[in-house]
């Protein structure tokens, strides 16, 4: 089992606060303006303001524009802030800041918003003693007043519901009014840990990395239960109820062709191997659960894709090996023919692994990865009906969020893009990242209402040296590194990183935009063994697990933060989840 790997990451992860929103519309007597910067229109429009998360001294804000006029091409919102508020980061706008004055703009793709469409963004902030909501919005120069909502704690958008479904009925977000399968295998070996017991009722996902997982011929993940024997537990647990049951599909030809410690068992050219054997099987026992209370939730091989955009051709991270899986197009058609055959069965919702922020959040990563996931979902007889969403930092420890880096902003004359650790990256967190990689695969043509899933299994960064407040360094290097929750001594490094704590815990629709926090890799379970270790799993021994290597392009030629001690990816490893239990973040009681 290894972990996205390849560039940056940061952000703290804030508690859930309560949903405060705003509602506001511009009535026919402000309808008609001259706007301006734009074309004259007759606007009328509701803007929802809603606090999503604050923890004490920051908060992120979801803001939502519906056009209720004539079509919008281009707009700006501004607003007041009633208190010292000032916003750090913004993810689908640009923004400028003026005292308590806010302008947010659109961003290229975001501008068009059609009679009847809406748009969003959200920011991160921070404050001093208060954070009140804004009651005033200014849309392209048309003032409107709105009201607060006085009890925000009635906030619909604070615990989404669905209307109760009939088993096998799909639903917008399978993760809305249903449990999630907690893995007796790992929920036992995590309570066999001092203090596990506090998170060992947590859901996991299930991984089958290899064909033998299907039956459980003793597999390290999954023991000797098989998909099958999950299955009838998972239904045991539903007692009749909606249950979410999350599987991760990892087995392609060639797999991981950038790393060594999640090498798999097919060779590069196992493509019929992999369908007839693998995928096949799968399917054939998920469709005996298909009218069933049921949700399955899948992880499409992770690892994949985003090495065929990276690490191929030229590039200094080339591998001859990610070379072959470009040339003979495996991955591309591997992944094609898991969705088409998973995505036939109606309770199964297929979530498309899309590396994390500090693999493909740079300008010629992104736009490449996304349009090669719009490939894979076109290829070997799929659509891109058949994603229901994209999961990021799946198994890695880019964090959350970010609060006090705006890689946007200036410090002491210089951009916090061109700092050490950010190095020109788009993105700083993975939540500015997932929303902003959800709006670019919407414009290429994926479903409006596709969803991402985080996993925040092991990206808390809590501890001592969590920081509380921004650096006052003017020097960018020094203000980023005293500023960032992330302590990887670089943020190419993925393989058992020392310092890191569990993130946030499992919940669904904690954000616009993200159906759920996962934890879809089971903390506690090893990246990779720190020194080879001869095994029949098809696992090699990568040096960047080494906490002696010293790196290569790929983290910089930087030390690999690995702990040392590690047994084999997807075995368990006390120690390792022993510190993620120390700094947890939130902490575990």
């Amino acid at each position: 089992m290894s972990t996205s790997r390849r560039a940056p990451a940061p952000g703290p992860v804030a508690r859930r606060g309560i949903a405060a929103t705003t509602a506001v519309l511009l009535g026919g007597a402000l309808a008609a303006v001259t706007l301006p910067t734009y074309a004259s229109a007759a606007t009328e429009c509701e803007v929802d303001y809603r606090i999503a998360n604050d923890w004490g001294s920051g908060f992120t804000a979801d803001v939502e524009i519906s056009n209720l006029g004539d079509p919008v091409d281009g707009w700006e919102l501004s607003w007041d802030f009633d208190g010292d508020q000032r916003i750090t980061n913004m993810w689908n706008a640009t923004h400028t800041q003026s005292g308590a004055t806010v302008t947010a703009a659109n961003v290229g793709h975001n501008g068009s918003v059609g009679t009847g469409a809406s748009v969003s963004f959200g920011f991160q902030g921070t404050y001093g003693d208060d954070n009140p909501v804004p009651t005033a919005f200014t849309l392209n120069g048309t003032v409107c007043q709105g009201e607060v909502d006085p009890d925000p704690t009635d906030d619909p958008t604070d615990e989404p519901t669905d209307p109760d479904p009939t088993p096998g009925e799909r639903v917008d977000n399978p993760y809305v009014g249903a449990d999630v399968y907690v893995n007796p295998i790992w929920s036992a070996n995590a309570a066999a840990e001092p203090g596990g017991d506090a998170v060992a009722d947590e859901p996991t996902g299930v991984w089958l990395d290899r064909i033998s997982a299907i039956e459980g011929n003793d597999s390290p993940t999954t023991g000797e239960m098989g998909l099958r024997d999950h299955l009838d537990e998972a239904l045991a647990q539903a007692g009749g109820q909606p249950l979410v049951f999350q599987l991760v599909v990892y087995n392609l030809p060639g797999r991981d062709c950038a790393a060594l410690a999640s090498n798999g068992e097919l060779g590069p050219d196992e493509i019929d191997r992999y369908k007839d054997e693998y995928i096949d099987p799968i399917a054939d026992i998920l469709a005996d659960y298909e009218d069933t209370e049921l949700r399955v939730v899948t992880t499409v091989e992770i690892d994949s894709l985003p090495n065929l955009v990276t690490n191929v051709g030229s590039r200094p991270t080339a591998t001859p090996e990610c070379d072959v899986m470009l040339a003979n197009g495996n991955y591309v058609e591997g992944v094609g023919y898991a969705l088409a055959t998973l995505g036939a069965i109606d309770n199964v919702y297929n979530y498309v692994d899309a590396g994390h922020h500090g693999w493909i959040g740079w300008d010629d990563n992104f736009g490449a990865s996304a349009q090669l996931f719009h490939e894979a979902a076109n290829a070997a007889g799929a659509t891109p009906d058949d994603v229901h969403g994209f999961i990021a930092n799946t198994a890695n420890y880019s964090a959350l969020e970010e609060p006090y880096i705006d890689v946007d902003g200036v410090i002491g004359g210089a951009l916090v893009r061109q700092s050490s650790w950010v190095d020109w990256n788009r993105y700083a967190d993975e939540l500015s990242f997932a929303r902003a990689l959800r709006e670019e695969l919407v414009g290429l043509g994926f479903d409006d209402g596709i969803g991402m899933l985080i996993d925040t299994s092991r990206n808390g960064w809590g501890g001592d040296g969590r920081p509380t407040a921004p650096s006052s360094s003017n020097d960018v290097d020094t203000y980023v590194e005293q500023s960032r929750m992330d302590r990887r001594i670089h943020v190419g490094n993925w393989c058992n990183q020392a310092g890191a704590g569990l993130g946030e815990r499992p919940q669904a629709a904690p954000a616009s935009g993200i159906d759920a926090y996962v934890w879809m890799k089971p903390p506690g379970e090893s990246d990779g063994s720190s020194e080879e270790i001869p095994n029949d799993e098809g696992k090699g021994f990568d040096r960047m697990c080494d906490p002696t290597y010293e790196g290569n392009p790929r983290n910089g030629h930087s030390m690999s933060g690995a702990l040392p001690n590690a047994p084999l990816s997807g075995h368990w490893f006390s120690e390792q989840f022993q510190e993620l239990l120390a700094n947890a973040h939130p902490s575990v009681d």
